[in-house]
C-alpha cells in the first residue's frame, strides 16, 4: 500500500516539474517579441530566442509581430472642395518599433491607424478640388505619412509609406473628363496636323523656290550657249558672205567689163527686181538710166542706117513714109567708153547690194524703166527699132 502511494506521488512530482519546465520556458520566434505580465502588471518583453519566465506568476501575452506590415483599406468617400463626392483607396506601410506602446498605449493599432488614415485623408483631400487631387497624388501622399507618423509615434508604430490606390470620381464626371480629354486629344492631334502641314508647304515651297532658280539658271546658261553659238554661226556666215563678194569682185575686175556688157546685165536684173504678185514698190539703181541710154543709142543708130537698093531691080514709085518718130531733144546717147569702174554698179552686179538705190518705181510710176519715164530726154517707147 505504501509503495503504491510512494509510486503515485513521484507521479505527481514529476508530472508537476514537467508542468513547471514547460511553463517556464519560452521560445520566442524571429522578428517578434513577448509582453510578460507578472501579477497583472508589465513585467518586461521578450526578444527572439529562448527565454524564461516564473510559471504560475509570469503570464505571456499574444506576440507582437515586429514586421513591417501592409494594410489595404477600402473605398472611403471623400468630399473635395468643388463639393464632389470621390471614393479613393488607401494602402498604409506601417512597423511595430515599440511592443510594450502597441500594446498599453492603444487596444487595437490596426482599427486605430485605419481611422486615423481615413480623418486625414479627408482634411487634406477637403481642400483641394477634383483637378488637383487627380493631379497631386504625390502631394496628398506625403501629407499623409506625416499626419499618420506624428499621430502614431506614441502608440509604438512607424508610418512607412502611403499610397493611393485609385481615386473613383462619380460617373457623370467621368464621362464629363473622358469628353473633355477626348476633346484636348483632337485639338493637339490638329495642332500637330496643322503644324505637319505646315511644315509640308514650306518644304514644297523652298523645293519649288530651288527649282525654279535651278531652271532659270539653267535657261540662263543656254541662252549664252545659243547666243555665243549664233554670234559664231553670223561670224562665219558673215565671213562666207565677205569671200563670196571679194571673189565675185575680183573676177568683175580681172574681166575688165565695157559699158555694154553692164547695160546688158541690168536689163537681166530688171525681171529679178520685179518678180514675186505682192510687189508693189521696188527699187531701181540709179545707174539704170545710163545702161537704158547707150541701149537706146546703139538700137537708133542701127535703125537708122539707110538699105542698099538691088542694082538690078526697078525702083518703084514712091510711097507715102510715115510720120517720123520724134527725134531725141538732145545729142544721142553713145556708148561710153570703159573708163574705170564703178564701184556702185560693180557690188550691185555683184549681189552686194551697196549704195546704189534711186527711187521707188510702181506700176506706171515715172522713172527710168521702160513704160515707166524717159532714158535721157526722149520717150523710149516711141522709138520704132526697139518695138
Amino acid at each position: 500500500m505504501s509503495t503504491l502511494v510512494a509510486t503515485i506521488l513521484l507521479v505527481v512530482l514529476v508530472a508537476l516539474i514537467v508542468l513547471v519546465v514547460v511553463r517556464s520556458v519560452r521560445i520566442i520566434p524571429q522578428a517578434t517579441a513577448g509582453i510578460v505580465e507578472r501579477f497583472g502588471r508589465y513585467h518586461r518583453t521578450l526578444n527572439a530566442g529562448l527565454n524564461m519566465v516564473t510559471p504560475f506568476v509570469d503570464r505571456l501575452r499574444p506576440l507582437i509581430d515586429l514586421r513591417e506590415q501592409v494594410v489595404s483599406f477600402p473605398p472611403q468617400p471623400v468630399i473635395t472642395r468643388d463639393n464632389l463626392v470621390v471614393g479613393i483607396d488607401t494602402v498604409i506601410y506601417f512597423q511595430v518599433t515599440d511592443p510594450k506602446a502597441a500594446t498599453y498605449e492603444v487596444a487595437d493599432y490596426i482599427k486605430a491607424v485605419e481611422q486615423l488614415t481615413v480623418t486625414t485623408l479627408r482634411n487634406v483631400v477637403g481642400g483641394m478640388d477634383l483637378e488637383t487631387a487627380l493631379t497631386s497624388r504625390d502631394q496628398i501622399n506625403t501629407e499623409l505619412r506625416q499626419e499618420l507618423d506624428e499621430a502614431t509615434g506614441k502608440w509604438g508604430i512607424r508610418v512607412g509609406r502611403v499610397e493611393l490606390k485609385a481615386i473613383e470620381p462619380p460617373s457623370s464626371i467621368q464621362d464629363s473628363m473622358e469628353k473633355q480629354m477626348r476633346a484636348d486629344r483632337d485639338k493637339r492631334a490638329a495642332i500637330l496636323s496643322a503644324e505637319g502641314n505646315k511644315q509640308s508647304a514650306i518644304l514644297n515651297a523652298e523645293g519649288e523656290r530651288q527649282a525654279a532658280v535651278l531652271k532659270a539658271r539653267g535657261e540662263s546658261e543656254a541662252a549664252v550657249l545659243r547666243a555665243e553659238a549664233e554670234a559664231k554661226a553670223q561670224a562665219a556666215r558673215a565671213r562666207g558672205q565677205a569671200e563670196a563678194i571679194l571673189t565675185v569682185f575680183r573676177a568683175i575686175h580681172e574681166g575688165n567689163p565695157d559699158q555694154r556688157l553692164l547695160a546688158y546685165q541690168y536689163m537681166q536684173m530688171l525681171p529679178q527686181i520685179a518678180q514675186g504678185d505682192a510687189n508693189k514698190v521696188w527699187i531701181v539703181p540709179s545707174e539704170i538710166g545710163k545702161a537704158l541710154e547707150g541701149i537706146g543709142g546703139l538700137v537708133s543708130s542701127i535703125g537708122a542706117r539707110p538699105a542698099a537698093a538691088p542694082p538690078t531691080a526697078p525702083v518703084p514709085p514712091p510711097r507715102p513714109e510715115p510720120a517720123a518718130p520724134p527725134a531725141f531733144s538732145g545729142p544721142r546717147p553713145q556708148f561710153d567708153p570703159p573708163v574705170g569702174r564703178h564701184a556702185g554698179l560693180e557690188g550691185w552686179l555683184a549681189g552686194g547690194g551697196g549704195p546704189v538705190h534711186d527711187g521707188t518705181v510702181g506700176d506706171g510710176e515715172g522713172g527710168p524703166v521702160p513704160r515707166a519715164g524717159h532714158a535721157g530726154s526722149a520717150p523710149f517707147d516711141d522709138d520704132p527699132s526697139l518695138v
